[in-house]
């Protein structure tokens, strides 16, 4: 035993106990290319394992932000895992890439075997989704950072693309259509808005809401959209692709788009879900703001040309994703912004 650093804070024998945890989690999560296991120094993937010929590897990394306090006052540690893996690994589709390997880091005060193997089990749900492998992590136990119970949550995702089907948005001209697949609910962004709302407002998060309790509204995790858009992918051209997160529409369409263009978003193309409009009405946040804080129920937004758009449509719809034809991309003039959301 470490009698000193036990004394500090630090419990080795602990930590010992969430690796043999997080065993199953991680193996579950082995794809093509998955090499090692668990416990090695640097996670491993063999490359060559897959057919491409010009490789380009397109990374990513972000945590969960705001969204643990949520978390915290919950006691629900076995879905934000899932928002982890989503920020990085949507962020990497987004250039055209297809996720390969993630890793974890968790950094708490005192380590809770049980509670980080909730945590690492909603990453390795997560990895499942976006058919990428849990590769390695690390779990950090630093005394006096964290208030007892709370941690802190990130992660790195790898991905590839061969190098002539990247998607960087240089193919977009007017005419193109603006696709949008819908987010399963507020995703990892704007929690510190929601929770001055909740303060402020003071609602029963256990009552009923829409047919679920408003707390498992609040914690609803991010959707990943690998699995569909690869599919698109690779029967669609798709030109552009914008991860819907913080600055909403109106600050991500735009880092896809020549400067020469515009997207110009119909918002009444469709509905804003009802956990928006009740954050809107509680906080009483103008229209304005709440596209450009939130996702307002638009998790992806898809650009392709008009000829492809009901194709594009329909396969996606055949995957389960819920989607809407949600604007158009026209010429540029002057200066101005380049996402208009009327």
């Amino acid at each position: 035993m470490a009698q000193h650093y036990e004394a500090a804070g630090v419990n080795l024998e602990a930590g010992y106990e969430v690796v043999s945890r997080i065993k199953s989690h991680v193996r579950s999560t082995e794809r093509k290319g998955s090499m090692g296991s668990i416990g090695s120094f640097g996670g491993m993937f063999d490359l060559s394992a897959l057919n491409i010929k010009e490789p380009v590897l397109v990374s990513g990394t972000d945590g969960v932000g705001t969204k643990l306090k949520i978390a915290f006052a919950m006691d629900c540690h076995d879905t934000i895992g899932i928002d982890a893996v989503a920020m990085c690994v949507n962020d990497v589709l987004a250039q055209g890439a297809e996720p390969l390997i993630f890793l974890d880091y968790i950094a708490t005060g005192h380590n809770r075997p049980a509670q980080i193997e909730a945590i690492v089990s909603g990453v390795a749900e997560g990895c499942r989704q976006a058919g990428c492998a849990l590769v390695g992590g690390e779990t950090a136990e630093m005394p006096g950072m964290y208030p007892d119970g709370e941690y802190d949550l990130a992660g790195f995702a790898v991905g590839v693309a061969e190098k002539d089907r990247l998607i960087d948005g240089s193919k977009i001209i007017p005419g193109d259509v603006v696709i949008g697949l819908a987010s399963s609910g507020i995703h990892s962004n704007g929690y510190s808005l929601v929770r001055r709302i909740i303060e402020v407002a003071r609602p029963d998060l256990e009552a009923d809401f829409h047919g679920r309790s408003l707390a498992d509204a609040l914690m609803q995790p991010t959707r990943i959209y690998v699995k569909p858009l690869l599919k698109l992918m690779a029967a669609v051209e798709v030109k552009g692709m914008a991860h819907i997160t913080g600055g909403g529409l109106v600050e991500n369409i735009p880092r896809v788009l020549p400067d020469s263009v515009v997207a110009e978003i119909q918002k009444a193309a469709w509905e804003m879900p009802p956990l928006f409009s009740w954050l809107q009405e509680n906080g009483n946040v103008a229209d304005d703001e709440m596209h450009r804080v939130f996702n307002c129920g638009i998790g992806m937004a898809v650009i392709v040309a008009r000829e492809d758009a009901e194709k594009a449509i329909a396969l996606l719809r055949e995957s389960g994703e819920t989607v809407w034809q949600i604007g158009g991309i026209r010429q540029r003039t002057g200066g101005e912004p380049q996402t208009a959301v009327r």
